[in-house]
């Protein structure tokens, strides 16, 4: 048995063979080529090609085409498959897909429709499309051997472009774990916290289905309904959006899971839709059910086809439980979509896949079809509300702030171009340095040699890089100016042989509300102050004796707070399902620095006694998985008797003298106090770099520091290490 008969053992002989001659032709035609791990690129279509059969249940001709594809790919300039008979499908669909993998992101602005409407007019065959999205998935799965912009980059395209389009064609599985892994890379802390959540709790469903079906075995016998029982636990995703959404914590999802009967019987939908209705009559004869939340999508299914009944029910224990009902085929249709009728035991396969090809196609030439026709009710994500993503006109993208300028882009590509920025063209329209851009806009920078920074510019910047420069330039201008001003007033007080005191210096330039020197030699130089008022001032004063200099006033200091003594902590926390252990003390895990309120968990230690953690420690999901006989739960007790955690705080600021006392006010105004403050200066993104240790009551106040800390003008990012 050949490689590809171990990958495709599902294929016939024929089909096997097609395969194998299309993967010997990948296989020499990427001999020598590798991926980011050092590995083959062989191992890019074999596991394209082993998620379209398996997860989708593409036929023998779509995986041939994969490989034939990815051969092609890096030999445009030959016929791979001359001297072959691999049919004309096989051949449009390897077509189709060389064709795709040229369109660019800016191609699509980063919009669906737009990416499906280059699909449909890149591609003959709608089998194309799916297969692009197997391509997808199988590089999500493998991200972590790509360098960081390029990933990033692929994390997004995958948000704009690929979960919309997966959403839409019914692919449901290949959407919620793309979904999943763009979660875990965009927001890492937040998803550590719920997946270990949702392993902490995992013995908790497995009880609860247990018990929910117990009372149901017998009686579901006696009908000779033969079926199985599953937990679905929604996606890490999933839990998020909704948690965002209703702004609740974890515990306030109560559809976290929902427990599913898949009832195996023959595919006949009379057949089918009466087992269904023999497991709802049994499941509320035994429990209570909320009418309001019953959806029968067996008698009116969904436009995409499907099909399921769903119930919420009380336990005795007055927990509600959602359950679902359906059989195996309706299982897989949901599971897949459309895509899962090819390959289900029992359907005539040619008739099923060409309904499937004729939904897939009308749904990417009509761009209202799919929609919201996912049995998934959440939204579909959308893309992060503090970032905008714009292209230079040679395709690269280029990451900014919500609210960019086209001088902020200028800026962006290099300070040079920013300085001699004039304005720019957006999308081919010529538009002035202050228009702002949003995600999807392709620009082009407009200069000048002798356009020179001016103060107005700083009122139409946002990013900090761009801040920066701007200072920095004006700073160097003033510099200059005020070196002439300098000279020039000293050669006219030697002409007017006057002297010009400290004092005398003082008192002008609080008349005049220059608040630097550098700034009033400057007006000299620049002439926008006039030097003869100060021979005015010098003879006035010597006609009328001279006055006293007023003193400029000295600005207060803020007074610090008081730094808080840290008490002891003995009842903080109570130990629950821990009667062996409770004679052991417990500290707070220095890798995560839990802070009262915080999601915790115990571990116990063997010289320690009990590590408390939080739930999104980095730590975490190792001690959980290697340790699950240690891990204790815990909570806070209802009144700390203590008001002193520690916590450390990351915080990148724009280099502006304001940023740190607007931080010890933030800080100040809050039941908390600055234990150690570091500031240093990171050169290459033009930002300052702080950390401050921090000691507060409760992650209540906390998130209260926090929050108003991210408000400020120039801090551009705040996290909790």
């Amino acid at each position: 048995m050949d490689l590809t008969d171990e990958l495709f053992p599902k294929f016939d002989e024929k089909g096997r063979e097609m395969v194998r001659k299309a993967y010997g032709i990948a296989s020499d035609a990427l001999a020598g080529q590798t991926r980011g791990n050092g590995k083959p690129f062989i191992e890019h279509p074999v596991n394209t090609a082993k998620i379209a059969a398996d997860e989708i249940g593409l036929p023998a001709e779509c995986i041939a085409a994969v490989f034939l594809h990815e051969a092609q790919r890096f030999h445009p300039e030959a016929d791979v498959m001359s001297g072959t008979d691999f049919g004309k499908d096989v051949r449009t669909m390897a077509d189709g897909l060389n064709k795709i993998s040229t369109i660019k992101p800016k191609d699509t602005k980063l919009e669906a429709e737009n990416y499906k409407k280059l699909i449909v007019s890149y591609s003959k065959d709608p089998r194309v499309t799916v297969l692009k999205l197997a391509d997808r998935l199988e590089v999500m799965r493998s991200l972590d051997m790509f360098p960081k912009l390029s990933r990033e980059r692929k994390i997004l395209e995958t948000l704009m472009l690929y979960i919309p389009l997966a959403h839409q064609l019914g692919l449901y599985n290949m959407k919620s774990e793309m979904e999943d892994i763009y979660f875990r890379y965009a927001e890492p802390e937040q998803y550590r916290a719920i997946t270990n959540k949702l392993k902490s709790t995992e013995k908790d469903r497995q009880k609860l289905m247990t018990q929910f079906i117990e009372p149901l075995k017998s009686k579901l016998s006696e009908e000779g309904i033969k079926y199985k029982l599953k937990v679905r636990t929604k996606t890490a995703y999933s839990i998020w959006r909704k948690m965002q959404k209703q702004k609740v914590p974890f515990e306030g999802v109560y559809d976290v899971f929902a427990i599913r009967f898949i009832i195996d019987c023959e595919p006949d939908r009379e057949l089918e839709h009466a087992l269904c209705w023999k497991v709802f009559s049994r499941v509320t004869e035994e429990y209570e059910s909320d009418t309001n939340r019953l959806r029968d999508w067996i008698s009116n299914p969904k436009p995409n086809g499907y099909e399921s009944l769903h119930i919420t029910v009380k336990n005795r224990d007055n927990v509600y439980l959602e359950v679902q009902i359906r059989t195996k085929r309706m299982d897989e249709m949901a599971e897949n979509g459309l895509a899962s009728h090819w390959s289900y035991k029992g359907i005539k396969h040619e008739a099923t896949l060409d309904k499937w090809l004729v939904s897939v196609r009308h749904i990417l030439e009509h761009p209202s079809a799919g929609g919201n026709s996912g049995y998934y009710e959440d939204d579909l994500p959308s893309p992060p509300e503090k970032e905008i993503f714009v292209f230079t006109p040679s395709g690269e993208l280029r990451k900014l702030a919500a609210g960019a300028t086209v001088l902020d882009f200028a800026f962006d590509i290099h300070s040079n171009l920013g300085v001699k920025c004039t304005g720019g063209k957006v999308n081919g329209k010529a538009v002035p340095i202050k228009e702002k851009l949003k995600t999807g806009d392709v620009v082009e920078i407009m200069s000048g040699k002798n356009q020179k920074p001016s103060p107005d510019w700083l009122n139409i910047v946002v990013t900090s890089k761009a801040r920066t420069k701007i200072r920095q330039k004006l700073s160097e201008a003033e510099f200059q100016k005020a070196a002439e001003g300098k000279e020039l007033l000293e050669r006219r007080l030697k002409n007017w042989k006057m002297e010009l005191t400290d004092e005398d210096m003082a008192a002008i330039m609080k008349k005049t509300q220059h608040k630097t020197l550098n700034a009033f030699y400057a007006a000299i130089g620049d002439g926008s102050f006039d030097i003869a008022d100060i021979k005015a001032y010098l003879d006035r004063k010597n006609s009328e004796g001279g006055d006293a200099a007023e003193e400029a006033e000295k600005p207060q200091e803020k007074p610090q707070s008081a730094p808080r003594k840290p008490g002891t902590a003995t009842d903080d926390i109570l130990i629950l399902d821990a009667k062996n252990v409770k004679s052991l003390d417990y500290k707070m895990a220095k890798c995560c620095n839990p802070v009262y309120g915080d999601d915790v968990f115990g571990f116990v230690s063997i010289k320690d006694g009990i590590k408390i953690h939080r739930m999104s420690c980095t730590n975490a999901a190792r001690l959980m998985e290697k340790y699950p006989y240690r891990i204790q739960k815990v909570k806070w007790s209802d009144a700390p008797s203590t008001s002193s955690f520690q916590v450390t705080l990351k915080i990148s600021a724009a280099h502006e003298s304001s940023v740190v006392n607007d931080i010890f006010d933030t800080v100040n105004a809050f039941k908390a106090s600055i234990r150690n403050f570091n500031v240093s200066d990171n050169e290459r993104s033009g930002t300052y770099d702080i950390l401050v240790k921090l000691s507060v009551p409760n992650n209540l106040e906390l998130d209260k520091v926090i929050s108003q800390i991210r408000v400020r003008k120039n801090i551009i990012k705040v996290s909790r290490l």
